[in-house]
């Protein structure tokens, strides 16, 4: 019966070597998985004594700033789940995706984890070497994986993950490009309209002479004050922008910031179901995936993206520490409505913790999508209406000393 030599990873993350009996090489994998290991590589005994030792590499310099595109994340973590799932080793898979995969910086990232893994680094310390492409999150559930055996199952889980959240902040961003041009748009117009229409009519009333009435008045001084102090409003602009810079380096000023941003109208209700619906996709994501629930806090409160978020999910981890439900521990702190606390309760009472985490995000992601589609249906006409009322107090402005000048020129004695 053939024999093949392997490497594989054990649930404690060990290497482990040795040499399998097996009719071919499928079932040798399979064995190996059995045994809750992660296969690396399998190689008939026959070609091992031919095959040359590779030499040990360093990794490879500016892995610490490399990034590269999320879409591209999304194209290698999707890929190499599929061929694991095919029966390939972790060795195999990084060794097609590097000549398959034609990016640079995606080719290079996969050449570098190809290497480490031959040097006898696992999969997930691999992916430390990458912080700006592979988050904590992600780096935890591959190390999971790697620890459970179920490596393909859980890359297409994160597959999965990081497509939803993709998808929330595509959401986010095209309900807000409609109204964000409208404004711009708006605002332009407005200026053009003090900057170019209003020195025209001040050239025609000084040939003409004749008093002005109020409107007009009042809309010289708002064109005097413009092209004459224009660089004193650039210079409040800059120091109100250098200073909120200075005050939220500070941690006090941060956690203040980021907890107004969370009250602003509109803007805040958006952020903040936004949030509940990531917070618990991704903790429900990682209890499936046996990450323990106080390593999951932590991981959920590393990409929040919000210091004051961040300091009352710390506050509840302490309580959950002293031995309070989670879902009082975020009551207590009032950092979650009602409704959310309560579903969670719930899960936490009936043992489905993590199926209700999936069902509370995809309930706070359909009350993303109303507000998103309210947003989007009334604030495009609110600037319509506020952009209507300046350009035609401009007009009316205009018009008014366009109609005092004409009243004036027929009453005038030749």
């Amino acid at each position: 019966m053939p024999q093949f030599a392997y490497r594989a990873r054990d649930a404690q993350g060990g290497l482990v070597e040795g040499v399998l009996d097996c009719a071919d090489r499928s079932v040798a994998i399979r064995q190996i998985e059995q045994q809750h290991c992660i296969p690396i590589r399998i190689e008939p005994v026959a070609e091992t004594s031919k095959t040359p030792v590779r030499e040990r590499s360093t990794i490879t310099p500016g892995t610490q700033s490399l990034k590269i595109p999320y879409s591209q994340l999304l194209v290698f973590t999707e890929q190499l789940a599929h061929l694991l799932q095919a029966g390939m080793t972790l060795d195999e898979g990084l060794s097609i995706l590097e000549k398959r995969l034609q990016q640079p910086r995606l080719q290079q990232m996969t050449h570098t984890l190809h290497q480490a893994l031959v040097e006898g680094r696992s999969f997930s310390q691999a992916l430390r070497d990458f912080p700006r492409i592979f988050p904590p999150l992600y780096v935890n559930l591959v190390a999971a994986g790697e620890a459970s055996g179920a490596l393909p199952e859980i890359l297409l889980r994160l597959v999965k993950h990081l497509m939803q959240a993709k998808n929330l902040r595509d959401r986010i961003q095209q309900a807000l490009i409609y109204p964000a041009a409208l404004a711009v748009a708006g605002s332009a117009l407005i200026v053009v309209f003090v900057t170019y229409l209003v020195p025209q009519l001040t050239s025609f009333m000084s040939r003409t002479g004749g008093a002005l009435p109020l409107p007009t008045r009042i809309l010289l001084l708002v064109h005097h004050t413009m092209t004459t102090y224009w660089w004193l409003a650039l210079l409040i602009i800059a120091g109100a922008i250098a200073g909120l810079r200075i005050f939220i380096r500070t941690e006090e000023g941060r956690i203040a910031w980021d907890r107004f941003r969370l009250r602003i109208p509109g803007y805040g209700r958006v952020q903040r179901q936004g949030y509940y619906a990531q917070f618990s996709r991704t903790l429900g994501t990682l209890m499936e995936n046996g990450i323990p629930l106080l390593r999951s806090l932590d991981l959920v409160s590393e990409i929040a993206g919000n210091r004051f978020l961040e300091s009352q999910l710390a506050e509840a981890r302490r309580a959950v520490i002293d031995g309070a439900t989670l879902s009082a521990a975020l009551s207590a702190q009032q950092l979650f409505p009602h409704l959310f606390t309560d579903m969670m309760a719930v899960g936490e009472q009936t043992g489905h913790f993590a199926e209700t985490m999936q069902t509370i995000a995809d309930v706070y992601e359909r009350e993303l999508d109303r507000a998103m589609t309210f947003i989007a249906t009334v604030l495009p006409i609110a600037i319509i209406v506020v952009i209507a009322i300046l350009v035609g107090a401009v007009v009316w402005s205009i018009l008014s000393a366009v109609f005092e000048m004409t009243h004036s020129l027929q009453f005038r004695p030749h």
